[in-house]
């Protein structure tokens, strides 16, 4: 069997899209009109050297230059001013002499773009947004510019506050601690710390690390502890909104005001769908494994959680006041909820959501206070113990309380250990169930966890199980289906773990991001190839894990070991963007 067989073929037709250090490099820009200035900006905002090429500039240029931001030629272009340049821009409307500026650097090899004359570029420009050293650009293949800019705002909306400011602070960080430790031998150690910090921490947090912060986490780096416990101004901050629950003021933006129209604020709109996917992957998949936090973690569940006599069983003050319900969300779209889910939210009080939970699902609340959980890493156990303390506030004024969840409450959503709180202070707490993407969201993406003749049983797994452990996974069986739930960012160890296990190496998988949303994407390939698939497409989480055959049950292309092909010539070409 040929080995390729394994591999996607490259289709072509893109761009190799690199980021240029292109600074101190000479670029000529041949032109002095509006298309010439956006060029030199673009070059200026590079910190490359630039001399442009005219007999006359436009107001911008002219500015530039009285500000000697560039040097001006002011002459025709000739073949001696290519000399000693490293670029060269034509932003002239005329076609011919652009064609010879071309082929002259070509006989040079200095690379050229003509503008407006694509098939004559060596390069295209792209529509970039920028904050700070963040740069994202979006490229169209010269096809159609203008939709590269609509595609570019839309990207740049949804990015998270801060961004910017965090990857400065983060790169401030990085540089003092390879300052301070610079030994070649330590380059993993070093990537391996930065790593932990940067994919535990939500970025809207890291943006407001401080030069005391800086300092501390690269104490904490030398002592090598976990730097998702090093105490720094972002606990501080949550500790004192924590232990002061009462105050309610125009500050207070993770709360509205009741008896109004639910409109959420930018906060809340960035903290309910721009940011919580990479917040909650975050915080799901990367937990602590030392003491210190097993300990902190063991202390707040004696904090909320009823003893093992379960008090509230003997309690006689059940439904004394207020009425408490705890109610799935579902996958996140506001169709899939169940019709008394959405007739609850709409006669409910207070709601208590997780930062999961969209903006769609939210904005179906009409007279309800909404207040969402603040369970940043770090805080998560203080977060749950505030929204306690407002759901029983609530209660005891006589309010119908909804503590809405993500899935199904049931379902790796501790939804239990909320049930015995509430009953332990008195109130009963009636489920009402929501579909789990461990069920549903296979099938939405045609993978039935059951066929006969293929798979009869289906395990579900948890790739974040207390303090940070993998599953136990049982020993292969042909004919079971396995789910794992938070796993993706765990997703080479999972690989390893089945492998060492004798799970076949051609065995289908699946990746299924956000699940029965319009933006679900379905990854598949086999245990050998996925890591590689993966590796090349990135992930876009939330996702889970499907593994076993019945992932190519309903496959229409023919298979070979397990990957479909005509899938497998599709996410070749697939930006980490696009959907299935």
């Amino acid at each position: 069997m040929a080995t390729s067989s394994k591999y996607p073929d490259p289709i072509g037709g893109g761009s190799f899209i690199i980021a240029y250090r292109a600074k101190e490099k000479t670029v000529l820009v041949v032109g002095g009109g509006a298309v010439a200035a956006g060029r030199v900006f673009n070059s200026l905002d590079s910190d490359m050297k630039v001399i442009v090429l005219s007999p006359k500039l436009n107001d911008e240029l002219l500015y530039r230059y009285e500000k000697n931001q560039i040097v001006w030629i002011k002459d025709v272009f000739n073949e001696k001013h290519l000399d000693n340049v490293d670029m060269v821009l034509s932003t002239i409307d005329d076609p011919i002499e652009s064609l010879r500026i071309v082929e002259l650097c070509r006989e040079r090899k200095i690379p050229v773009n003509a503008a407006d004359i694509n098939d004559l570029c060596d390069f295209w420009f792209m529509s970039i947004h920028r904050d700070g050293p963040l740069q994202i650009a979006v490229a169209t293949n010269s096809k159609a510019p203008r939709l590269a800019n609509r595609v570019r705002r839309h990207i740049a909306a949804s990015l998270p506050i801060g961004v910017g400011t965090a990857i400065e602070k983060i790169g401030q960080l990085r540089h003092k601690i390879k300052s301070g430790d610079p030994a070649a031998e330590n380059v993993g150690k070093r990537m391996t710390w930065m790593k932990q910090l940067c994919d535990y921490w939500p970025i809207e947090e890291l943006s407001k690390i401080n030069p005391n912060d800086i300092n501390t986490l690269f104490e904490s780096y030398v002592k090598q502890l976990d730097p998702k416990s090093v105490n720094i101004s972002i606990n501080r901050y949550f500790e004192k909104t924590i232990h002061e629950p009462e105050k309610k003021n125009d500050d207070d933006k993770l709360s509205l005001p009741e008896n109004d129209e639910i409109k959420p604020s930018k906060d809340q709109e960035t903290a309910t769908i721009d940011k919580v996917s990479d917040d909650i992957s975050n915080l799901s998949l990367n937990p602590s494994n030392d003491e210190t936090s097993k300990t902190s973690s063991n202390n707040s569940e004696q904090a909320y959680m009823t003893d093992v006599n379960c008090k509230s069983r003997k309690s006689s003050n059940i439904n004394k006041k207020g009425q408490m319900y705890l109610v799935g969300a579902g996958l996140g779209e506001p169709d899939l909820l169940t019709v008394r889910a959405h007739n609850l939210l709409q006669k409910a009080d207070l709601v208590l959501a997780d930062k999961l939970i969209p903006e769609a699902v939210l904005s179906l609340v009409k007279n309800a206070e909404i207040f969402i959980a603040r369970k940043f890493p770090g805080v998560a156990d203080m977060a749950q113990q505030e929204l306690f303390t407002r759901g029983l506030e609530a209660l005891n004024d006589g309010k119908l309380v909804v503590r809405l969840k993500q899935g199904d409450p049931f379902v790796y959503g501790r939804g239990g250990e909320e049930i015995l709180f509430f009953e332990s202070h008195g109130y009963k707490c009636e489920v009402i169930p929501g579909l789990s993407s461990a069920v549903s969201g296979p099938g939405f993406n045609r993978i039935p966890l059951t066929h006969r003749g293929v798979a009869d049983q289906v395990l579900i797994m948890s790739g974040n199980n207390r303090f940070g452990q993998l599953p136990d996974v049982p020993p292969y069986l042909t004919t079971r289906t396995l789910v794992f739930l938070m796993a993706v960012k765990k997703l080479d160890l999972i690989i390893e773990m089945l492998l060492a296990k004798d799970y076949p190496k051609d065995l289908p998988i699946a990746i299924l991001e956000n699940a029965g949303c319009s933006n679900q994407r379905k990854i598949v390939g086999t245990l050998t190839s996925i890591v590689e698939i993966v590796e090349r497409l990135g992930t876009n989480p939330p996702g889970l894990l499907v593994v076993g055959h019945s992932v190519n049950v309903l496959s229409t292309e023919k298979l070979v070991d397990g990957l479909d092909l005509g899938y497998k010539n599709m996410i070749s070409s697939q930006t980490s963007n696009e959907c299935e």
